[in-house]
């Protein structure tokens, strides 16, 4: 048996959700006419009480967009030395935004308020001005860990206290809440802009959503336009993220689970040292010294088990929507092959 656990984004639509996807009334969405992307749009932004949304293509477009829009040439932004905008979206802060990075070590990707405090650049012309924070929830690299609403709420007062915005990148956002019980609303006080992925753990085949303020959004709706991302019938994609929004919100309980169940498989192997916290639907696995992840990551698919290297000597498994307890028990059988 195949047993996907790359990632979370290999998820197929359901065939309800294919339904829902050729039922969707359709129009020109760069004319502001395809209604069903308004609808989307209109239904992230109330769910999160945030003024406006703007319907693209992948977490890394609303990532950079919100960069673009933010930050100006020579500025820079603060984020942990783990995130996703500054990793795996192509160098795109500094070609896309013309700005600066600055790197902090948090705990599992998650920083404090005392941190980003520190690190923000006195008002002296040879400094780099700090012009933004961005916080990752949950932390892909930290193997899915969570931020507390006690320290976003202490983040999210200072960063109002000095003026200076927060964006999230909440691409697994909806994995956190299933976790901490978190709403939407309270994210949407919390941050000034979010990045919220539909084809993730929701199981949309294509698609995230920027959440702002109007005149963010206006911005951020010119920017996605100047990258080619303006899109026209895009309702069918929509729709499919309205249907993801319905349906497979309570079910990401799930998917945290299964990960928990794989962790424990894994940690009776031989060639594992540890584990990242399990937390999600991430689990994240530290080999054994003289192992590579490359070499590991192959004997598993020789045995039907698809997973990505992470590092020299580490190695992922996601759980998703289609990883359902028969996959689980094929994983079991097929590891100890």
């Amino acid at each position: 048996m195949h047993v996907e656990l790359r990632s979370d984004t290999f998820t197929l639509p359901t065939q309800a959700m294919r339904e829902a996807m050729f039922a969707a009334p359709l129009g020109d969405d760069v004319f502001g006419e395809d209604p069903s992307v308004n609808a989307l749009e209109q239904k992230v932004a109330e769910m999160f009480g945030m003024e406006a949304a703007l319907f693209c293509v992948s977490g890394t477009q609303t990532n950079q967009i919100a960069m673009s829009v933010h930050l100006s040439k020579g500025q820079e932004v603060i984020c942990d030395e783990l995130s996703h905008i500054y990793l795996y979206e192509g160098g795109g802060i500094m070609a896309n935004a013309g700005a600066s990075v600055k790197l902090l070590k948090g705990d599992l990707g998650r920083l404090t308020r005392a941190q980003i405090e520190a690190a923000i650049s006195p008002d002296d012309i040879h400094a780099c001005e700090s012009k933004l924070v961005s916080l990752e929830n949950t932390v892909n690299k930290g193997g899915g860990s969570v931020y507390s609403s006690e320290s976003l709420q202490e983040i999210s007062d200072f960063c109002r206290h000095i003026n200076i915005p927060l964006h999230l990148d909440g691409a697994r956002i909806f994995n956190a809440m299933a976790v901490t019980g978190q709403t939407p609303k309270q994210f949407g006080a919390w941050f000034d802009s979010i990045s919220v992925c539909l084809s993730k753990g929701l199981g949309a085949p294509v698609g995230s959503v920027l959440l702002g303020s109007h005149a963010f959004i206006k911005q951020a709706r010119r920017v996605r336009k100047r990258l080619g991302g303006g899109w026209r019938q895009a309702g069918l994609l929509a729709a499919a993220g309205i249907y993801a929004l319905d349906q497979h919100v309570t079910r990401l309980k799930e998917d945290h689970a299964r990960a928990k169940e794989i962790a424990l498989i894994c940690a009776g192997l031989p060639w594992v040292d540890s584990i990242l916290p399990v937390t999600t639907n991430i689990v994240i696995v530290q080999l054994k010294e003289g192992i590579r992840s490359v070499d590991q990551v192959a004997e598993l698919k020789s045995k039907g088990i698809f997973c990505a290297p992470f590092g020299p000597q580490y190695i992922r498994f996601v759980t998703h929507l289609n990883f359902d307890d028969a996959a689980l028990s094929a994983f079991k059988a097929q590891i100890i092959q």
